[in-house]
Formats: C-alpha cells, sequence, structure tokens
C-alpha cells in the first residue's frame, strides 16, 4: 500500500533537513505556500509541518513561522540532564559547590558513627519524616518567615520529589494550572507526566501579569497557580509585597490552590514574606536543600495546609516510602548546627561574585538576572537562532539552553539562560567572553 502523499512529503522535507540541504534557521514556506507548491490542501500542509514538529526537526513560532531546527541540540535540552563531557563548560544546569563542603560531610559523618541512635538509620522512618526532621524544618522555616506547626511538614526526597507529590496529592489528570509564560522546567514535566492543562500567563519585568492571571482564572477552572515569587527561575525577579497580596486575593476568589517553589529563595536577603505565611490554608509550600547546600543531599520539604497533608504523605509513600534516613538525619544535624544558614550565606557572596562577572563580560547584551542569582537570562535579537546559537557554542565545548524547556506558551523567544555556578571563577569568566563573542557574531550573521 502506497504511503499517504502527505508522509512522503514529510519524509522528503525531513532527509532535507537531516542532510543538510534545508540549514538550521531556514524559514519554511508559510501553510499556504507549502500547500500552493506541492498541490495539497492548508489543512495537510499543517499536518506536515506538525508531524516535522513532533520529530524535533522544525520548530513554529506564533507570528514569525515555521524554522528548521539545529538538529545539533537535541529536543528537551535543558530538561533532560546529560552527562557532560570532561572539556565541556557546562552553563546548562546549576551544582554551585563551596571549599571545604566535603569536610563537613566527613565531620558530620564522624558524628553520626558515634551517635546513640544510628541503629535506627537502617530501618524504615515515618512516610512524613521522624517528628524530630519536622520540628528542625519548622525551626529553619521560621528564619524564612514561615511560622508553622510540624505537622504541616512533610520530609520528601527534594524539592522536585515536593512537587511531584503535592501535584499527586491535590491534582487530578486534565486539571487547569496556570504557569508563567516562562517557567522552571521540572515542573512543565511533571505537567506533562500528570496531564495537566498548563495554561501561560504573561510576564512583565517583574513578575507574571496579575491582570492576566486575573481574566484567566475568570474564564477557565484554574485549579491551581504555580509560582516562583522568591526566585524566579530563570527570570531571576521577586515579586513585590503588593503583587503577592493582589495573587493571593486572585487564588481566595477562585478557589485556586497556590504551589510556592521556593528552591532559590536562599539566595535573596530580605525579600517580603512567602504566600504560605500570608495565605497558609492555600498554599502548599515546596522548598529544600540541595541548591543551597548540596545537589548530592537530595532532602526536601513540603509545608501543606492541613486538609492536603494526609494525600501528600499518602504520595510519598507510593513513591518512596519514606526519605533516606541518613541524607535526613546529615540535613537536619546542619539544619540545627547552623551549618545550613553558613553555607546559603557564602553561596549568596558567590553568587553575587558571579552574576557581577556576567554583568561585566556580557556588557552591552540585554542581561537579565537577580544580582545574586546563579543564573542570567540573555534575550537575542529577533533575527537570531537561539538553536544556532547554542550548537556553535556546543562546538566550542560549552553547553547552554534555550528558551524552549522553560516555555509554555505557543511563542517561543530567541534567547538563552546560562547558569553561572558550576564552574570555577577563571573559567567563567574566559567562558562568558567566549558567549559574547559568538552571540555577536551570530546576530550579525
Amino acid at each position: 500500500m502506497a504511503a499517504p502523499r502527505y508522509k512522503m512529503l514529510v519524509d522528503v522535507l525531513a532527509a532535507d533537513i537531516r542532510n543538510g540541504r534545508l540549514a538550521p534557521g531556514t524559514r519554511l514556506p508559510t501553510h499556504r505556500g507549502l500547500a500552493a507548491r506541492e498541490g495539497i490542501a492548508v489543512v495537510t500542509a499543517t499536518r506536515v509541518y506538525a508531524e516535522l514538529e513532533t520529530m524535533g526537526l522544525v520548530s513554529r513560532e506564533q507570528g514569525r513561522g515555521t524554522f528548521v531546527r539545529d538538529i545539533a541540540v537535541p529536543a528537551g535540552h535543558g530538561i533532560e540532564q546529560q552527562a557532560a563531557a570532561p572539556d565541556m563548560v557546562d552553563l546548562n544546569f546549576n551544582y554551585p559547590s563551596l571549599p571545604g563542603q566535603a569536610d563537613l560531610l566527613r565531620q558530620v559523618l564522624r558524628e553520626l558513627a558515634t551517635a546513640g541512635d544510628l541503629d535506627s538509620l537502617l530501618r524504615y522512618q515515618p512516610h512524613r519524616g521522624r517528628p524530630q526532621d519536622g520540628a528542625s524544618v519548622a525551626r529553619h522555616l521560621r528564619r524564612r518567615g514561615i511560622t508553622t506547626d510540624a505537622d504541616r511538614i512533610l520530609i520528601v526526597s527534594g524539592a522536585q520529589h515536593g512537587l511531584a507529590v503535592t501535584v499527586m496529592a491535590a491534582l487530578n489528570a486534565g486539571d487547569v494550572v496556570a504557569v508563567d509564560a516562562l517557567t522552571y522546567p521540572g515542573f512543565k514535566a511533571l505537567a506533562h507526566a500528570f496531564h495537566l492543562d498548563l495554561v501561560p500567563v504573561p510576564t512583565t519585568a517583574d513578575g507574571p501579569n496579575l491582570d492576566a492571571l486575573e481574566k484567566l482564572c475568570a474564564t477557565r477552572p484554574v485549579r491551581a497557580i504555580y509560582t516562583m515569587p522568591t526566585l524566579h527561575n530563570p527570570l531571576g525577579w521577586v515579586m513585590s509585597a503588593t503583587d503577592r497580596s493582589h495573587l493571593i486575593k486572585i487564588a481566595r476568589q477562585h478557589g485556586a490552590l497556590i504551589i510556592e517553589d521556593a528552591s532559590y529563595a536562599y539566595l535573596v536577603e530580605a525579600p517580603p514574606p512567602p504566600l504560605a505565611a500570608t495565605a497558609p490554608d492555600i498554599t502548599v509550600y515546596v522548598s529544600g536543600v540541595s541548591k543551597s547546600v548540596a545537589t548530592g543531599l537530595r532532602i526536601g520539604f513540603v509545608v501543606a495546609p492541613p486538609s492536603v497533608v494526609p494525600s501528600v504523605e499518602r504520595a510519598i509513600r507510593v513513591t518512596t516510602w519514606n526519605t533516606p534516613a541518613l541524607t535526613t538525619a546529615i540535613a537536619c544535624r546542619w539544619l540545627e548546627d547552623g551549618t545550613v544558614d553558613h553555607l546559603e550565606a557564602q553561596k549568596r557572596a558567590d553568587a553575587q561574585t558571579r552574576q557581577a562577572l556576567a554583568r561585566q563580560e556580557l556588557a552591552g547584551l540585554p542581561v537579565i538576572g537577580h544580582p545574586s542569582s546563579y543564573f542570567t537570562w540573555l534575550p537575542l535579537p529577533d533575527d537570531a537562532r537561539a538553536d544556532r546559537l547554542t550548537a556553535t557554542l556546543a562546538r566550542q565545548r560549552i553547553s547552554v539552553s534555550t528558551a524552549e524547556p522553560f516555555t509554555t506558551s505557543l511563542h517561543t523567544p530567541q534567547a538563552i539562560r546560562l547558569a553561572l555556578g558550576s564552574t570555577d571563577l577563571d573559567s567563567l569568566r574566559s567562558t562568558l567572553r567566549t558567549v559574547r563573542r559568538v552571540a555577536v557574531e551570530d546576530a550579525h550573521a
């Protein structure tokens, strides 16, 4: 049986892209133009482009057209963490480490080895964590502006696990969730896995467009609002106290749950109070110590409204039964003895140094980022192609992320995100110089 005509056209275009006859960044004909050229219906042309997009060969950009992707950059780059080659400078993922952290680990392991309750760490733990662990987290959260009872705190295996069990506990397939038009890729991945309907909210320079959010909630049954008020990834803004009050008002009016992701909140000194401090009855607060201490210490915590706590606890049981007792014990000791506070202060200073270095080396480019964040957002000129720039940098042994993993709207902006925390300062300086040179050359190509 002969293949349908549109399938044959898909195969021809796919081959042209893969063998280089259609170069990365090439603007393809409009749907009507392709239909006229090939003698097919417009709806068939749309189907052709949709299949090529599913194959990762083209990208469709609202208002601009359909472009050939640079297939040297894998689809999903920035969500799936690839093992970086030894000679590759990783500006895609952040895993900042400070001198002396390994010595701290040796010390706490020695302390645990002589502790009287060591045998208890070999047994199953309560799904939500031991009461003393919840109390340690509660004391830590008071320094973040959240006063809560330990019975509302659940220990999880990192903030990503905290988001996952929150979704499992509070949402169902098909639920509408409002998110920023640019948001954390890990939440996008969760939404895909659990079949949530993510609806993008336009952003301003200082936070989400709350007028647009209000209109969205008035027209769609928004079940939850996912937000990063302190500190937004990737744009680096901190939501004002006024906007936080407005967001809470919208959520209350429309019966929406707030999911507050505070993974990077430790980087901001004296931010406005967390949403969970002002609206604890409708907010699930998720954070952890993987970012502030070490990525290998996969311990996080969820602060949930009493009505949600039992469901979150069941979700923990289903996914991990309980967090690893040994790493939880390490994290809670460090929460109690001030080690976490000390490391967070050091990392704030380190991030400030790196952000200032980025501003210096990328001078003249439209850099966006918080003064003490570990990432920088770099919008590109309208005629530039982020996938082409990313591929060029990869050939120079530099890994960066395009805007695609962060985008929830139909239009993917031409931009790259630079993670600043995963290499030493000398290497970061020289790498940023290369990024600037390549970006300028690409803009004039």
